[in-house]
């Protein structure tokens, strides 16, 4: 009988522990690889801890895949994926100008989210974004140039666009960099950071109880805001504003929104305004036989009510059930429905500290320092999956299980 095949695109947060999923959907039935084998397809060789790209310390942000994927007979394919045939039942994926076809029996979509770049002029070439690790590199680097190279008005001037979370992390987090940067040349310069949104506040997607404490933070930290305003143009020296105001900035840190991998638009499925298909609570997409999705690309009533939102906080979960059901739709298994109940955020605030909220209202619960012990536990550990390279822990950190919300100290 010839080998079943389950590929997933995507190594991060949806499509990891959808490939371990799998795998242990798989390994409890004791079903080997010769029966049904499962590949994931990644750009690059490593699960990227995508939401500390904000952080200074880049070091701990990437975990090998070979350690997770590895252990528990998941195969990897470093490529970028091309094209989906949903008809065919087949991915063509692309590495070093090679092409491959992978065909498939069921398949998990799970590339994720990209930051939206509209094409204003500029902006390609001048301004920097932390939604990849590249990216965020690439960041810190210049950020590091800046005591090397000519001195001028915008050297030490920020301007973060977009005040989302990524963008207020980013905001608090630039200050103390700067700072750091400076002691370390022996430079005394003023150092100014700029938060700009067109919203009409700050924070908009966070709810007004934690407005408050985010307005307090970002005034404590010293990082100036602009609200109801839009980039026009970007240059090597800063950017203009369509208030007419014009900011001279050696950094301009583009935050402003998110949308879907562009692939999930070829699909031939209805998308939502995140460019993001619909799949019911077994992750299943709607109107695509043997194919389910997972993460940033997804949008389920995940509660039966609210859309998930575009995190980790939901991709992990909807990963795990979408490995254990693609195993189950395959095998013809029950599968299981996905739902939870709570919703949590957590944003950190740089040396401020972090606000944490609780319920889709988000109702302020902690905020300061405890709250920033909870962000560094979620960033630092119950983010990552195992890297003991140990296959029981790997498999049993896959179960399709909701995790309980993260604890906080009121």
């Amino acid at each position: 009988m010839a080998t079943k095949e389950v590929v997933v695109l995507g190594g991060g947060f949806a499509g990891l522990w959808a490939a371990v999923g799998a795998a242990r959907k798989l390994d409890e039935l004791k079903i080997s690889s010769d029966q049904v084998r499962v590949t994931l397809v990644n750009r690059d060789p490593f699960h990227a801890i995508r939401v500390r790209n904000y952080e200074s310390d880049l070091s701990g942000v990437r975990v090998p895949l070979a350690d997770v994927l590895e252990p528990v007979g998941v195969h990897l394919v470093v490529a970028d994926v091309e094209s989906i045939d949903p008809r065919g039942r087949a991915v063509t994926v692309i590495s070093a100008g090679v092409r491959q076809f992978l065909p498939y029996d069921r398949l998990v979509f799970a590339l994720g989210s990209q930051v939206i770049k509209p094409p204003l002029p500029g902006l390609a070439e001048h301004a920097f974004d932390v939604d990849t690790y590249g990216g965020a590199v690439r960041l810190n680097e210049h950020l590091q140039s800046l005591a090397k190279g000519p001195q001028s008005a915008g050297t030490w001037t920020v301007l973060v666009v977009g005040a989302g979370l990524t963008g207020i992390e980013a905001a608090c987090e630039m200050p103390g960099r700067l700072k750091a940067i400076q002691k370390r040349a022996g430079i005394q310069a003023p150092i100014r950071v700029v938060l700009a949104d067109h919203s009409d506040h700050i924070g908009s997607t966070m709810g007004q109880s934690a407005l408050p404490v985010i307005a307090e933070a970002l005034t404590s930290l010293g990082v100036e805001t602009r609200t109801g305003v839009r980039i026009v143009s970007v240059d090597q020296s800063g950017a203009m504003l369509d208030s007419g105001e014009r900011i001279d900035a050696a950094t301009v840190v583009w935050c402003a929104g998110m949308r879907s991998n562009p692939l999930a638009q070829t699909l031939g499925v209805p998308i939502d305004r995140f460019g993001r298909v619909e799949v019911n609570e077994y992750l299943q997409v709607n109107g695509l036989e043997g194919v389910f999705a997972a993460g940033d690309v997804a949008a389920m009533k995940i509660d039966g009510v609210h859309d998930s939102v575009m995190s980790c906080q939901h991709g992990r979960p909807m990963g795990r059930f979408a490995g254990h059901n693609v195993v189950c739709d395959l095998l013809g298994s029950p599968m299981l429905p996905l739902s939870i109940d709570w919703y949590v955020t957590v944003l950190d605030l740089g040396p401020w500290g972090a606000v944490y909220t609780n319920g889709w209202d988000r109702h302020v619960v902690a905020g300061g320092e405890k709250a920033k012990r909870t962000k560094q536990t979620i960033n630092c550990v119950r983010i990552y999956p195992p890297r003991s390279r140990d296959r029981a822990e790997i498999l049993a950190a896959a179960a399709p299980e909701v995790q309980a919300p993260p604890d906080y100290e009121p």
